[in-house]
């Protein structure tokens, strides 16, 4: 259930013109994952707040919801406390995130390719995530003989669609595991 005026989730710029809030609502469904009451901040509104989030890694939740909302003053949106955007990103959980991303990934039509074949390239890099003790458990710290990383690091690796740049697959695990493998 939405409403309109402030609480109308979906006009956040131009994120919903390259994922349409249709797309959004569809995948919250289909992963049980939309609000069971009006909410200043509906699980549409958090799936775009994570996807800019993503664009805008070096900004922490308040920011990027300042980034969002910035043109929205007619509006009067909801400003939310940064533990009020952490709970709402805790309550919609991963699932709707890795149904958007399997529905987007692939090459797009505009991909480069050689004798017909698609040209891509492998990278991987490493990211920090935060230190918790299931964290630990899983990904663990880098050591050195600086003493090593402060937070626990995962590699990530992606394939991604050369001349589009469209992400076709990514995976993540411990930094221990390399690229090739």
């Amino acid at each position: 259930m939405v409403a309109a005026g402030r609480f109308a989730p979906g006009h956040l710029g131009e994120l919903t013109q390259i994922v349409p809030f249709e797309m959004v609502d569809d995948v919250l469904a289909t992963t049980g994952t939309v609000q069971a009451r009006i909410r200043d901040l509906p699980s549409r509104v958090v799936v775009y707040l994570l996807l800019a989030g993503g664009l805008f890694a070096e900004s922490g939740y308040r920011q990027v919801w300042s980034r969002l909302t910035s043109s929205l003053d007619d509006l009067k949106p909801a400003a939310p406390t940064s533990s009020a955007l952490a709970q709402a990103r805790r309550r919609i959980g991963v699932k709707p995130l890795a149904a958007l991303f399997a529905l987007l990934a692939g090459p797009a039509a505009a991909a480069e390719r050689w004798r017909g074949l698609l040209l891509c390239a492998i990278d991987g890099t490493t990211m920090s995530v935060p230190d918790s003790p299931a964290n630990l458990t899983t990904y663990g710290r880098q050591t050195g003989s600086h003493g090593g990383s402060g937070y626990p690091l995962l590699r990530l690796v992606a394939i991604v669609a050369c001349g589009s740049r469209t992400v076709i697959d990514a995976v993540f695990g411990p930094i221990g595991i390399g690229e090739v493998r």
